[in-house]
């Protein structure tokens, strides 16, 4: 008998066939990240958002981790304002992706080890 469901590929966007998923699942973590760190801090809406350059609707959607139309560099320029090191590692392609490479985040909450 087959199962009623169907297992995930680890990117809910991809699983829906959006394009750009991992890019979207990139934007939905850094997403999270800044959520957590805002919540941390105890900033309202209106202080994080000056502290951070933009505007509260921004925030607003951003602590209800809804989808914001604004980029990943300026997510990762958010996370740094936030006091959190931003680092972008590129390197080749595993073979069996043929013709395009794939985007992910790693959030590592321990602390920094001198």
């Amino acid at each position: 008998m087959k199962p009623d469901y169907e297992e995930s590929s680890g990117n809910v966007f991809a699983d829906l066939g959006l394009r750009n998923s991992d890019q979207e699942l990139l934007k939905a973590k850094l997403t999270l990240q800044i959520h957590k760190l805002l919540k941390e801090q105890g900033l309202t809406q209106e202080a994080a958002a000056k502290r951070l350059g933009t505007r509260q609707p921004h925030i607003s959607a951003l602590m209800n981790l809804k989808p914001v139309s604004v980029s990943v560099g300026r997510l990762m320029e958010f996370l740094t304002v936030l006091g959190q090191d931003v680092e972008v590692v590129v390197k080749p392609a595993k073979p069996r992706a043929k013709r395009r490479g794939h985007m992910s985040v790693v959030v590592r909450d321990a602390p920094y080890a001198a």
